[in-house]
């Protein structure tokens, strides 16, 4: 045993646990499946990965012994980041305890080298439950490696949901909805629009007023660096903080046009290069595509992605076109919680035609299962029908009923009579859509 695993093991024993607030995704459930996996626990840094795991590790340790469950942050600075630390790991806990843990808890496991095989082995040895955690999509479901495959359940985490929000900041309602008070509507309201303006990231809802730009510009300068330029070797710096500005000011890019305007400003980067820097910024999970809804393979490749942040807090901060812009930061919110919604089958696109557009269409197994529109106010007769107008053209070529508009706080049931056929849309307001 090194000298470094015997002070990370002495550590673990003499520390107290942080008081954590619960979150709806709770681990327990998967330390006692009946089919036995590795568990890995994905998502954005800062949504609350450590604090998810350190209150799963609090939880198992009630009535057990301290030895039982070892957690290890892999950021630690003191820990090198080498193939050799995990396979002497086990043996030291061994040496150090006395016994093989019941669970093993690894903090950001994907910056060591031969994580994967390690993992594989420690898991089909039967005596040890893996729970690890990552803010990498190399440890996605999409991306795991070969040897892990059928061995392990991704858990990817987002940042607080509405609901969450609001637990976290003392307020309940009651979940039918049903007889809230104008007090509490209104409260429920200002509870909103902090939510659509400043984010989910739980650091951030529970700091001060005064921290939350510090806050969300230490965020954005860790992720660039290190989960995107460091991570992934980038060279040039300069473009790929350019290019982020770019999408940060988008709602939709092609890789033509952002090459272009990228050249224009003096970056000289290549396509390709550009496609990597988009796949390193998607694999951070800071940024996720949408791509358009079409049966022509050809319309897939050739229309333009649209682009959504992991959190409203980075567009209201760092974008000069939709800082307080409350259109953009409706539709970034809901592209976030359908993300949250999406199962392995179901994909989150975008429709449009020569003349008309929907923000969202829900994919499942190539059909479309619903369609939604984000419009913040429909109090203007020409935006409501603007609207109500792509989505029966849309509803018609797709052959899909499930009609959706998201609105500030416009509520009703209508229907349309769209070439003969009745179709009914359903308004419905932000807070209430995103709490069902």
């Amino acid at each position: 045993m090194n000298e470094i695993h015997r002070v990370l093991l002495a550590e673990w024993l003499a520390r107290g646990l942080p008081s954590v607030k619960p979150r709806r995704t709770r681990l327990e459930t998967y330390a006692n499946l009946k089919v036995r996996k590795a568990i890995a626990v994905t998502g954005f840094r800062r949504v609350g990965k450590t604090f998810l795991i350190l209150g799963l590790a609090e939880r198992l340790l009630r009535g057990k012994n301290r030895k039982q469950v070892v957690y290890l942050n892999l950021e630690d600075e003191r820990i090198p980041l080498t193939t050799e630390f995990l396979t002497d790991l086990l043996p030291a806990i061994k040496e150090y305890y006395g016994a093989t843990p019941q669970f093993l808890l690894l903090d950001e496991i994907q910056n060591v080298p031969g994580w994967s095989k390690w993992a594989r082995r420690i898991h089909d040895s039967g005596e040890t439950k893996l729970f690890l955690t990552g803010s990498s999509s190399k440890m996605s479901s999409k991306e795991i490696p070969t040897e892990l495959r059928g061995r392990f359940l991704e858990v990817n985490l987002f940042p607080l949901s509405f609901r969450e929000f609001l637990e976290f900041k003392g307020l309940s309602f009651d979940a039918s909805l049903a007889g809230i008070s104008a007090s509490d509507k209104a409260g429920l309201l200002n509870a909103l629009q902090e939510y659509v303006t400043h984010g989910g990231l739980p650091e951030i809802v529970l700091g001060g007023e005064d921290k939350r730009g510090e806050t969300i510009n230490s965020y954005y300068q860790t992720v660039v660096r290190r989960d995107i330029i460091e991570r992934n070797k980038v060279k040039n710096e300069e473009a790929l903080k350019a290019l982020l500005q770019l999408l940060l000011n988008s709602t939709q890019y092609s890789i033509s046009k952002l090459y272009d305007t990228l050249k224009s400003a003096g970056h000289a980067v290549g396509k390709t290069t550009l496609q990597h820097y988009l796949s390193y910024i998607e694999g951070a999970y800071f940024a996720f595509p949408t791509r358009i809804f079409s049966y022509k393979a050809k319309d897939r490749l050739a229309h333009p992605r649209k682009i959504y942040f992991i959190d409203n807090s980075f567009i209201n901060r760092f974008s000069t076109k939709f800082s307080q812009n409350n259109g953009r930061l409706y539709e970034n919110l809901a592209a976030v919680k359908l993300k949250t919604r999406l199962g392995p089958t179901r994909e989150l696109c975008y429709w449009k035609s020569n003349d008309a557009e929907v923000d969202f269409v829900v994919e499942d197994n190539g059909k479309a299962k619903q369609l939604i529109q984000v419009c913040y106010d429909v109090s203007e007769p020409a935006a409501k029908k603007r609207e109500a107008r792509a989505l029966l053209q849309a509803s018609k070529e797709l052959e899909c009923n499930d009609l959706t508009v998201i609105t500030k706080n416009f509520e009703k049931t209508e229907e349309f009579t769209w070439f003969k056929t009745t179709r009914t849309i359903t308004y419905t307001p932000l807070w209430k859509w995103l709490l069902q």
